[in-house]
């Protein structure tokens, strides 16, 4: 399910398409209280913002659907989050990361800018696994030469009553940190 925000186009100089998973989608929250929202209020109209994240998505779903998503919203700049379902159900890497590289280059193609938003896994899923499903996603920024948030969860993925009862989604409360990590790339690409 598409979780569309966005207001007239005239009103902006630039879309930002937001193109996730359930983080991004805002599952389990309140409507309106996920970190898209959040951007959106600290963007005070200065940007469209456009939620085609979709909860359960994989890199696969989205590679499926990005070419529609870029004709459809002509976005000046992609938050790219997607990858975290590929690892729980344990995909082989190589597929993730060229699903990744290829909706990377999707957008290059349309002339928008990506930021890559780096997910990391518990660590049951071991460490040989979960270091290198970590490290794909700055060795992508690396190569493509694209923005990175190292990792969504910084500064709380430790602190489990920032977790909805999962233990897996942020919740209300993380939002804002959420946000806060992924300005930290965002805000400068927007001049901000």
């Amino acid at each position: 399910m598409f979780a569309f925000l966005f207001l007239p186009e005239t009103a902006f100089s630039a879309t930002i398409l937001i193109f996730g998973d359930s983080l991004s989608a805002g599952y389990g929250l309140p409507a309106g209280k996920g970190w898209v929202n959040l951007l959106e209020k600290r963007l005070s109209g200065r940007f469209s913002v456009v939620n085609a994240s979709i909860s359960g998505e994989t890199t696969s779903g989205g590679l499926s659907r990005i070419e529609e998503a870029l004709e459809r919203f002509s976005p000046s700049i992609v938050v790219l989050e997607l990858g975290a379902n590929d690892g729980l159900q344990g995909q082989p890497l190589s597929i993730t990361r060229d699903n990744l590289d290829a909706m990377v280059r999707a957008c290059r193609k349309r002339h928008a800018r990506v930021l890559l938003v780096g997910m990391r896994l518990p660590p049951n899923y071991g460490r040989k696994y979960s270091g290198e499903f970590a490290q794909m996603y700055p060795e992508i920024a690396k190569a493509r030469k694209i923005a990175l948030v190292p990792f969504m969860m910084e500064g709380f993925a430790g602190n489990l009553a920032d977790f909805q009862p999962d233990g897996r989604h942020p919740s209300v409360a993380a939002q804002k940190m959420v946000l806060d990590n992924i300005w930290k790339e965002l805000g400068p690409m927007l001049g901000l």
